[in-house]
């Protein structure tokens, strides 16, 4: 599976951003899409997941009421709108494939089967 992030960026704090996963022929059905980020020497940290089947959403309390996942069916795109950026928001986003979506929420970065190549996000202050 092919998993395709865009949309990073540079943006000053306060900003926004909007980051695309998608997933070129392929269709999903019992799945979890998330995005994970990854800080300059540290973790790959969870961000948020949506169940595809549903629409189910889920946040780490760091951006929870800042960004919103999202799915597009027709697209079989997800989205991240990232509102009111900051410093500390920066790092390379990373989309990710539950193959067990539809059966679990998973918030570990090893639950997930499939990753993007990663999209750079800047926030200068």
């Amino acid at each position: 599976v092919q998993l395709v992030e865009s949309g990073g960026g540079l943006v000053q704090a306060g900003g926004s951003l909007r980051l695309s996963c998608a997933a070129p022929g392929r269709t999903f059905s019992n799945h979890a899409l998330g995005w994970f980020r990854q800080a300059s020497g540290k973790a790959r940290d969870f961000v948020a997941a949506v169940k595809w089947k549903g629409g189910a959403t889920y946040y780490a309390d760091s951006v929870k009421a800042r960004f919103t996942i999202s799915r597009d069916n027709t697209k079989n795109t997800v989205l991240l709108q990232m509102d009111r950026l900051a410093p500390e928001d920066t790092a390379v986003y990373y989309c990710a494939l539950d193959s067990w979506g539809g059966l679990r929420v998973a918030y570990e970065s090893y639950e997930y089967d499939y990753w993007g190549q990663g999209t750079q996000v800047t926030v200068s202050s």
